[in-house]
């Protein structure tokens, strides 16, 4: 069995500051962790080298912001750092008033002898949904047809903070939010494209309704509450459906304002 797993750490030293990674590690176990929003350079993090894992940081040239990282006990045959050329082109990916996210460290993909993992940082629509033309017209579709040309040579698991609940039962306070970051019909669509291709919501394999969430707001003890969102996923292909053996949120890690989610599969 391969745990992989997948962590908005909102901070990767921040974490390691609160003495909560190293009993994180030592209490999951993942065989493969894909870490979102590290903010840090690998220069800038204490404890590297990371025991029993090769490591690979694709940092943003914007200091202490965004980034992601992989983390696996067995080497890749290879590690890409965010979109091919090809792909920023065609989906005209570029920068909007907050910056280049092609210079955000926002994608890795890696493969491995039967599958490819990729892990995204999603572009946040923000408040005032300013950066939805990004995520609706460029983003989302590149990201979508990156997995699908990685899916010609071998089946794709991609996970990550997606930064969007697909369906109402995917937040807690639905009715509310309808609109807002996160939840607009745009980005909605974006993650139902994915669907549409092919891919399966892993965790929906074995759980349904709402209560399960992998994000919360810092405001009104949110996450004692359980009022939060699920914004992080694992997704994977079709023709990998009936090697999925569990998935789950980790909703008691603590570090992050997002908690780690993991699928477990048998290959």
């Amino acid at each position: 069995m391969l745990k992989i797993y997948s962590w908005n750490v909102n901070g990767i030293r921040a974490v390691m500051k609160k003495g909560l990674w190293k009993p994180f590690l030592a209490d999951e176990q993942p065989d493969i962790l894909m870490l979102q929003e590290i903010k840090a350079k690998p220069e800038q993090v204490e404890e590297i080298p990371i025991d029993g894992y090769d490591a690979f940081w694709y940092s943003a040239e914007k200091p202490g912001y965004s980034g992601t990282a992989l983390l696996s006990k067995t080497a890749p045959l290879q590690v890409v750092n965010g979109f091919p050329q090809a792909i920023i082109k065609k989906y005209q990916v570029s920068g909007d008033t907050y910056g280049d996210p092609n210079q955000e460290g926002r994608v890795i993909a890696a493969e491995f002898d039967k599958f490819w993992v990729v892990t995204v940082y999603t572009p946040n629509a923000k408040d005032d949904l300013s950066r939805i033309p990004l995520r609706h017209n460029h983003w989302d579709p590149a990201f979508l047809a990156y997995c699908k040309q990685l899916e010609k040579t071998k089946p794709v698991v991609f996970c990550g903070d997606l930064n969007v609940a697909h369906t109402p039962d995917d937040l807690e306070n639905d009715k509310t939010n309808v609109g807002k970051k996160g939840f607009t019909d745009e980005e909605r669509a974006g993650f139902q494209a994915f669907i549409d291709a092919g891919f399966v919501d892993t965790f929906r394999m074995f759980k349904q309704g709402k209560g399960y969430y992998s994000w919360w707001s810092h405001f009104a003890k949110a996450r004692e509450r359980n009022v939060g969102w699920r914004i992080d996923y694992f997704l994977v292909s079709n023709s990998l459906k009936a090697k999925v053996k569990s998935a789950d949120i980790h909703a008691s890690v603590l570090g992050s304002d997002h908690c780690p989610v993991s699928v477990t599969l048998d290959v």
